[in-house]
């Protein structure tokens, strides 16, 4: 059975000394204007509010339970779903007593999903240093939210992280870890594995019904016939054959400097390339500010903005909520598709 696409989306708060409080009531602030899709909040309302009025906006906001209608509350105030634990927090300086509030926010915010509350999260930044003092042990968001799949779903996953906007689609094969190691950890069934994740979930999540997906190669010119590396040969081009094989739209591998000007990326859905800032680099280029993070793989769906906690600039008003409304517009539409092929 499908999930109900009517319902509101879920927000966990994210870091409270950085920008996520100052997003989330921002967008909000703008929500007729932006045509903003229902939304609900996982965490303090005493912090919200005080961040509203170091802000300036005069935004509503208001306790709900989890039995109450956050659809419709969400056109009168901002609907906040308590999380005790809440230490002092002061604006811009980021403490590790609070890494606690901040992990159950992420917990709670995907229990909502796994119980039929809500129709995917969105998650403002977090700060992972200031999780480990609270036993935090994931590299970031992502790898923490396929842990709780298991439990909540059921489901074993492997998470793939996509970057994402109205003008390009990147999958960054290797993610965090020094350049100098991705050969060896870059292999032909990482790639298989990736990319048939990301031709599944353009499918289902985006409804795209015959996803088209390239491929870099990994050294300058795609490695041009093993003169500049034979990564593409022995290692991309095998992986291409047998995804061939399976029956999905795969091609290269090109050359990345070639794959992100306007003209070429109309000939694919997504680009899936072997390391972070191979992928990184063109979508922040292109996208600063309306760039949106998607995790792949997973059960439900989960979007967020494409920055980071931006410590310096919170409660100060200058940070802007396109990448978080555009992470909530994402995420609406790609519960919409999921919806509706769950349901057949």
């Amino acid at each position: 059975m499908g999930r109900d696409h009517s319902l509101p989306l879920v927000v966990s708060s994210g870091d409270p000394a950085g920008i996520g409080p100052d997003i989330i009531l921002s967008a909000y602030s703008l929500r007729d204007r932006s045509d903003l899709p229902p939304f609900y909040v996982v965490g303090d309302v005493s912090l919200l509010r005080q961040r509203a009025d170091m802000l300036g906006l005069d935004v509503e906001i208001g306790h709900v339970n989890a039995d109450d209608d956050f659809g419709s509350q969400f056109a009168r105030y901002l609907p906040v779903l308590e999380v005790s634990g809440l230490n002092e927090v002061v604006t811009g300086q980021i403490s590790s007593s609070n890494g606690a509030f901040v992990i159950e926010t992420i917990r709670r915010s995907v229990e909502e999903i796994a119980t039929g509350r809500a129709s995917g999260v969105v998650t403002a930044p977090i700060h992972k240093a200031a999780l480990y003092g609270a036993g935090f042990q994931f590299p970031g968001h992502t790898e923490y939210l396929a842990s709780l799949c298991p439990e909540l779903f059921q489901k074993t996953v492997t998470p793939v992280m996509m970057l994402a906007s109205e003008e390009l689609r990147v999958v960054p094969v290797t993610i965090h870890i020094p350049f100098e190691t991705v050969p060896e950890v870059l292999t032909k069934d990482l790639i298989v594995e990736t990319v048939r994740i990301v031709a599944r979930d353009l499918r289902y999540k985006f409804g795209i019904d015959a996803p088209r997906i390239i491929l870099t190669g990994l050294n300058p010119h795609a490695g041009e016939d093993g003169t500049l590396g034979r990564e593409e040969i022995e290692v991309i081009e095998p992986a291409i054959k047998e995804l061939l094989d399976a029956g999905i739209d795969v091609s290269g591998p090109f050359s990345a400097d070639t794959c992100f000007h306007p003209r070429a990326r109309q000939g694919y859905d997504a680009a899936v390339a072997m390391y972070h800032d191979q992928a990184l680099i063109p979508i922040k280029t292109i996208s600063f500010d309306e760039g949106v993070n998607v995790t792949l793989g997973l059960p439900f769906i989960r979007t967020s903005p494409d920055h980071g906690t931006a410590v310096d600039i919170a409660g100060t008003g200058k940070a802007r909520a396109d990448s978080f409304i555009a992470a909530l517009t994402m995420a609406a539409r790609m519960a919409l598709h999921f919806q509706s092929n769950s349901d057949k």
